[in-house]
């Protein structure tokens, strides 16, 4: 990579990251090199920047968006494709939760709700606990709802609140107001 030194380590770094986020290496260091990048890009660049195939610049550039996490920009007079990130970074969040949700959580959700659905199976143990855990994922995916629907001011101005709101549940709980006595 012929990139200033902190471009170097944040995409390397992204890249390892997404091998634990369960996306390909160079899948995170092309969306890496992307979000550093204050001008969109074309795969040519982005080949050459990370020094990858071409055809792995166009697999990744592909996953990228199949996750809705980059926008493709077109220039004036040039009939290649540039690539960018949003700039808003709570939308880039925003759009990686409801990509997980949709990938993961839904489909463990709708199990679940089949499962229960069976009936009776001899076993009141498992069927509590999945009972137990569908209920908790359903008032997870309710609050995801709730805050996706929120205007990203009063988002931050909540959880800002929220901390504060933990201390003062402490507080009062140590007075014995609230809580267990």
């Amino acid at each position: 990579m012929n990139l200033p030194p902190l471009h170097q380590d944040f995409i390397l770094h992204f890249g390892e990251m997404g091998s634990r986020w369960g996306i390909n290496r160079t899948v995170g260091q092309i969306y890496a090199l992307l979000f550093l990048s204050e001008e969109p890009l074309n795969a040519e660049t982005i080949t050459d920047a990370l020094s990858i195939s071409r055809s792995n610049t166009s697999m990744g550039l592909k996953e990228l968006q199949s996750w809705n996490l980059v926008r493709l920009r077109h220039k004036p007079g040039d009939r290649r494709d540039y690539f960018t990130t949003p700039d808003d970074l709570w939308e880039i969040v925003r759009t990686l939760v409801a990509e997980r949700r949709k990938r993961e959580i839904d489909p463990t959700l709708s199990t679940l709700r089949e499962l229960e659905m069976r009936g009776p199976g001899g076993d009141a143990y498992a069927e509590a606990r999945i009972a137990e855990l569908r209920e908790l994922i359903e008032m997870m995916t309710q609050f995801h709802d709730e805050m996706s629907r929120m205007e990203t001011e009063r988002l931050v101005q909540l959880m800002t609140m929220g901390r504060r709101l933990g201390g003062l549940l402490d507080t009062a709980q140590k007075m014995k107001i609230w809580g267990k006595s």
